[in-house]
């Protein structure tokens, strides 16, 4: 990969501390000079070829850590409404084996979930190891969709108090914390934010509207929360600024083009799981031996039936000449 592209793709994570304007990071994404000059058809034909470069590399790291199963992973995604996660994860996670990947969506909290604290049911859907987990939305909903609308702080069933900044400074100490152990405890997290612009989330809205392949897809909740765009985007912001640290660090993906953001995500993924340089496990010296007498049992089996079989055949071409003999003496 080239040193431009290297450079591009370290600006996508946030650095820890920092609070990010998410109006000044473009949703379209930045291109190095040689594919500025490709046409939007010759991008994507482009990216289908890198998007597969990846999801090979992809298959063979997950393979090695299913084999390890000493790390797991865990993907976060967020973005706003009809940003494309769910086609991110489906092209992303296309070629690893479903054995060793799970995806989590978190919809309205259950009466049971609302029982426990906020980390709770997201602490039960955690990948074990050797596992790639996926959250399609996650704990962050909780210093999100909660704090654009505070309402829902009610049904949570919490202890009295104020619900000003210490509040949410408190969540977000608990997410980190939380985190951190993960990372201590041989996690991987990869947290990403798909950033697209509100005149593209307009027009993926409409497009559901328009095709009735897609009404499924859309939810008139889609529009209301969008009238809170600006109160989401600060609300993101400051989970950045309070979240995004050296062991998990967000990383903002423009998705105005849905093949810029898979192509990013798969390759972030893939080559965070092959930093981790598992290679494939070793075993004992006694294991070896042991694979070694029961290799050379399957070759003397291979050896005998193969003996076998050389006679059988043998034998039924004897048995087809003296046929062909008695016919011929029968003339």
């Amino acid at each position: 990969m080239s040193k431009t592209r290297e450079k591009l793709i370290a600006k996508l994570a946030l650095r820890p501390g920092r609070r990010p304007r998410l109006a000044r990071i473009d949703p379209d994404g930045e291109l190095t000079p040689d594919l500025a000059e490709l046409a939007e058809d010759e991008l994507k034909e482009h990216a289908r070829e890198v998007l597969a470069h990846y999801l090979e590399r992809l298959a063979e790291a997950q393979e090695e850590l299913w084999a390890n199963d000493r790390r797991s992973v865990l993907v976060v995604l967020q973005a706003m409404d009809a940003a494309g996660k769910d086609g991110t994860i489906k092209h992303v996670m296309s070629g690893v084996n479903p054995q060793g990947c799970q995806v989590h969506s978190f919809k309205k909290p259950s009466a049971e979930e609302l029982d426990h604290d906020f980390l709770w049911r997201y602490v039960k859907a955690l990948p074990e190891r050797g596992r790639i987990g996926i959250f399609n939305r996650s704990y962050y909903e909780d210093v999100l969709v909660v704090k654009v609308h505070p309402e829902l702080l009610e049904t949570g069933k919490l202890p009295e108090g104020k619900r000003g900044k210490a509040f949410w400074r408190a969540r977000y100490e608990a997410i980190n914390a939380m985190e951190k152990h993960l990372v201590e405890s041989g996690t991987l997290v990869l947290k990403f934010f798909l950033h697209i612009s509100k005149e593209e989330q307009r027009r993926r809205l409409l497009d559901r509207l328009e095709d009735p392949s897609k009404h499924w897809k859309f939810s008139a909740a889609d529009v209301v929360e969008r009238g809170y765009w600006d109160q989401y985007q600060a609300a993101y912001e400051d989970a950045f600024e309070a979240t995004s640290t050296p062991w998990a660090p967000w990383h903002v993906i423009p998705a105005n083009r849905k093949y810029v953001a898979r192509n990013l995500v798969a390759a972030l993924i893939t080559r965070a799981i092959e930093g981790l340089e598992l290679g494939w496990p070793k075993v004992s010296e006694a294991a070896e031996e042991e694979l070694r007498a029961a290799r050379e049992q399957l070759l003397a089996e291979d050896s005998s039936s193969g003996g076998a079989r050389a006679r059988k055949a043998k034998q039924k071409r004897k048995a087809q000449r003296s046929t062909k003999e008695r016919r011929r003496d029968e003339r």
